[in-house]
C-alpha cells in the first residue's frame, strides 16, 4: 500500500474540521501510512474458519429493566446550568419570532 498524500491528509483534516499546520500534515501523512499498512496486513490472515460475529464476548440482555425511578432533583439538575431562572435551563434563542 502507497504512503498517503498530503493531499489526502488535508482533506481528511478538512472533513475532521481540523486545522493542521504543514509539519503536522507531513507527521500525520506518515502516521496514517504506517496505521493503513498494519491493517493491510490484518487481511493476510486466513479467516475463513472464523465464525462473524457482532461482539467479541458472548453478551446477553443488557438492557435494565424500564421502570419508573425518582427524579433527579431540580437544584441538582440546575447546579451547573450556564444560566438558569431557579426553575429551568437558559439558552439563547436560536428560532426567529420564537
Amino acid at each position: 500500500m502507497p504512503d498517503l498524500t498530503l493531499d489526502v491528509v488535508r482533506k481528511v483534516a478538512n472533513l475532521s474540521r481540523l486545522q493542521l499546520t504543514p509539519e503536522e500534515e507531513v507527521r500525520y501523512a506518515k502516521q496514517l501510512s504506517d496505521v493503513l499498512k498494519y491493517v493491510d496486513m490484518l487481511s493476510e490472515l486466513d479467516t475463513s474458519n472464523v465464525e462473524p460475529m457482532a461482539h467479541p464476548h458472548e453478551v446477553s440482555d443488557v438492557f435494565r429493566v424500564d421502570e419508573a425511578q425518582p427524579s433527579l432533583p431540580r437544584e441538582t439538575a440546575l447546579a451547573n446550568a450556564p444560566k438558569t431562572d431557579g426553575k429551568y435551563f437558559l439558552v439563547p434563542q436560536i428560532l426567529e419570532n420564537a
